[in-house]
């Protein structure tokens, strides 16, 4: 079929892009004529078939924001980061697809889910492709695993579409329109958890615990068991139940929230019982030491604590997309960082809650914070790479960290205050044109998001108490006092500040019910905290963002689903999600 020469197409182009001098590994063909016939026998022709499945989760860190209006379609963004805990100092962003898309603009939500839409589908189409020639595919350990990692990902797709979309076509074979007129209708709630459920399970019978060195990094059973259970957490939000019939693929048409939460709590039991995860434990008891050893968490690839991440290159090299920018994305213009584009706001600063009994101090506003915070925000008079931040006004002259280097150049500085001090390394060399990228993997998932998680459903079915065990092994940690009581708002803080600025945190906003309220700028403005030096005494000032007209973010209740391209509405006869119009 045409599709399937597609497919393989691209695949081969991708291949051979890669090979420099590997031509030793064919003896009877050119590599210019690869069949197909030959991947599904040759066992590094399939490791590099799946190895697309992995590129095709993006590089997490790395965020391309053109300056140019005129090509601000190549824009690139990882919708992670769109919460009310960042924002970014760059005025150009704001020009760019990335300031369109903040602020609900309908052509730029419609190109950015189309975007994401081919690349999952072109992806599940190739692991459909991959199934069909199982057959010829050599029995063994490389077998088992390739079977394991399709079924993983064709699930993992297809619950990332789910929470952009809500229910979508369940394509499981491929085809061809051309020449087979084949249309699929969009599947209802319970389709779609029946459906990512069953390859979760397939995928974790068939993939191991761990794996050896050379295989690190992979999908492994306690990331498909995670996988189940993250879909049973989202399908039991109440935003997801009660829908009329004639859009079951919204949300169920009854309440299975119940339901589905007891599912969540047996799938979340099942990770913590493969007894394969744990909290990196943090030794030291000072302030700086607990610091340190929480940054370490995120800059220790593949630890025990984590589940499944996005693998990156330890050299750091960007050119082959291995690597990214984020120290240089993150940093101030003292470093010769040129966006600001990871700024953390005032809002999020203040989920930080006090430690050992302290009361709040408005005249020393960073002292006694919960240990966190000095990890995970930059702030005026910490250190960074023997650095003193100066992130304020002397007599209205900015400090370092607030002044433009060079006259060239227009870097963006923090407009909140704060630079982003989780996941940035102090070992990383910075230069001013970029050659220099990082090297962090993106973490999509690790053990404290398994126990919040796990807490957060114990909560909701009535265990408060167990709850509680929970969210306090989390805060114990970071030698963090425990909670004597839990109420739901201090679960929803425990999981905004230990999962700050992570995968979950913004589809966290948009489960709950509280998208259109957290991601407003009417309703919740973005913060910013000016400090001023003047006459030896220092005044701070916390500000709304929201006089930059320009900047002021908007949240449709439309948002909570994004349209499915218009040319499949057409093709498939489905219908639209609601209020969306063709752009």
């Amino acid at each position: 079929m045409k599709l399937k020469k597609y497919i393989f197409t691209v695949f081969l182009s991708v291949f051979l892009s890669t090979l420099v001098s590997c031509d030793w590994l064919f003896n009877d063909a050119p590599i210019n004529t690869i069949s197909e016939k030959e991947v599904w026998h040759n066992p590094m022709l399939l490791d590099e078939y799946v190895n697309a499945w992995y590129r095709s989760m993006g590089s997490g860190f790395s965020t391309y924001v053109p300056s140019l209006a005129l090509v601000k379609n190549a824009s690139r963004y990882n919708m992670a980061w769109f919460t009310d805990q960042l924002s970014v100092g760059k005025n150009d962003w704001f020009n760019a697809g990335y300031g369109d898309l903040l602020k609900g603009n309908e052509q730029e939500l419609t190109r950015w889910a189309r975007y994401n839409w081919n690349i999952y589908f072109t992806q599940i189409q190739a692991i459909n492709l991959m199934f069909e020639n199982q057959g010829s595919i050599k029995e063994g350990e490389q077998k088992n695993r390739i079977l394991g990692e399709g079924h993983f990902f064709r699930a993992y797709y297809y619950y990332i579409l789910w929470r952009l979309h809500g229910g979508v076509m369940l394509i499981d074979h491929t085809y061809n329109p051309l020449e087979n007129a084949e249309k699929f209708p969009r599947a209802s709630y319970q389709q779609m958890v029946n459906f990512i459920v069953k390859e979760a399970d397939a995928a974790a019978q068939l993939l191991p615990v761990t794996y050896a060195s050379t295989d690190v990094g992979r999908a492994t059973k306690g990331a498909a068991l995670m996988l189940k259970a993250k879909t049973y957490l989202w399908a039991s939000a109440e935003v997801f139940q009660n829908k009329q019939a004639d859009q079951a693929y919204l949300g169920f048409t009854d309440d299975q929230s119940t339901q589905m939460l007891t599912l969540a709590k047996a799938a979340y039991e099942a990770v913590i019982n493969l007894n394969t995860y744990r909290l990196l434990p943090i030794s030291e008891t000072t302030q700086d030491g607990i610091k340190n050893g929480y940054r370490k968490i995120f800059l220790t690839k593949n630890s025990q604590e984590s589940i499944f991440e996005i693998q990156h290159a330890n050299d750091g090299d960007y050119a082959t997309k291995f690597g990214h920018k984020l120290d240089r994305d993150a940093a101030s213009p003292f470093f010769t960082g040129t966006t600001a584009a990871y700024t953390p706001t005032q809002n999020h600063v203040d989920e930080y809650g006090m430690r050992g009994g302290a009361a709040y101090d408005a005249l020393h506003p960073y002292e006694n914070r919960d240990y966190r915070f000095y990890a995970n925000i930059l702030y005026d008079g910490c250190t960074f790479k023997g650095h003193v931040m100066d992130i304020h006004y002397d007599n209205n002259t900015p400090g370092a960290d607030l002044k433009p280097y060079g006259t060239a150049e227009s870097p963006g500085v923090s407009r909140t205050g704060y630079y982003m001090g989780k996941f940035v390394d102090e070992a990383q060399t910075i230069d001013r044109d970029g050659t220099k990228a990082s090297k962090q993997n993106y973490i999509i998932w690790r053990y404290a998001e398994v126990l919040l998680d796990y807490a957060e459903v114990l909560y909701r079915l009535g265990d408060v108490s167990g709850a509680l065990t929970q969210v306090n092994t989390i805060r114990n940690r970071v030698h963090m006092d425990p909670l004597t009581a839990l109420s739901w708002d201090a679960l929803v803080n425990e999981r905004r500040v230990e999962l700050a600025f992570e995968e979950t945190t913004y589809w966290d906003l948009l489960r709950w019910g509280i998208a259109q309220q957290r991601l407003n700028g009417s309703s919740n403005p973005l913060k910013a905290m000016r400090i001023d030096l003047k006459s030896g005494v220092y005044k701070y000032t916390i500000s709304n963002l929201n006089r930059f007209p320009g900047r002021i973010r908007r949240f449709a209740v439309k948002q909570y689903y994004l349209p499915i391209p218009w040319s499949e509405v057409k093709y498939q006869g489905i219908q639209q999600n609601p209020e969306w119009t063709e752009v």
